[in-house]
């Protein structure tokens, strides 16, 4: 079966300290598998990247940002994943954000398939997620230190 092409916009948090927010979750085909991931997900109909890069942030954060504070795009790329059993090929951009490290986190605004299995946000740097091994892609650190360097690139908000 062809893989169902899946254009993402996702969002990494860079605190003043360089670390990055992520959200561990679980594929729900793989139960218990957890891994280290993005904040984002796919565009809906009509929705361009910073839109859906908003939209994503709210739900699976309850972080409310602007558009002006998006830094980037930064990183995009294409990767070939399995979710709940189908195959995707997704088209992912990215963007950075300026965010204080003592935001308050709430997944009160979570899509019901994401429900309980987006278990957990945690601040991390690229070398201790890269230790910690649990990452939902292997270039994952590669792409919060390109996340890094954009947001200290800009100016904060």
């Amino acid at each position: 079966m062809e893989p169902v092409l899946r254009a993402t916009a996702r969002v990494l948090p860079v605190s003043a300290a360089g670390e990055c927010l992520l959200l561990l979750d679980q594929d729900p085909g793989r139960p218990g598998e957890l891994r280290w991931g993005t904040i984002g997900g796919a565009l809906d109909p009509g929705e361009d990247h910073v839109t859906a890069a908003l939209r994503e942030l709210r739900e699976e954060t309850g972080v409310v940002a602007t558009a002006e504070e998006l830094v980037g795009p930064f990183h995009r790329d294409h990767r070939h994943f399995t979710y709940d059993g189908r195959a995707y090929l997704g088209d992912s951009t990215f963007f950075a954000l300026h965010l204080p490290r003592d935001v308050t986190i709430t997944f009160e605004h979570l899509e019901p398939g994401e429900v309980d299995n987006v278990v957990e946000a945690r601040w991390w740097r690229p070398h201790d997620l890269a230790a910690d091994g649990r990452l939902v892609a292997p270039d994952l650190p590669e792409i919060m230190s390109a996340a890094i360097v954009a947001a200290r690139g800009a100016a904060p908000a």
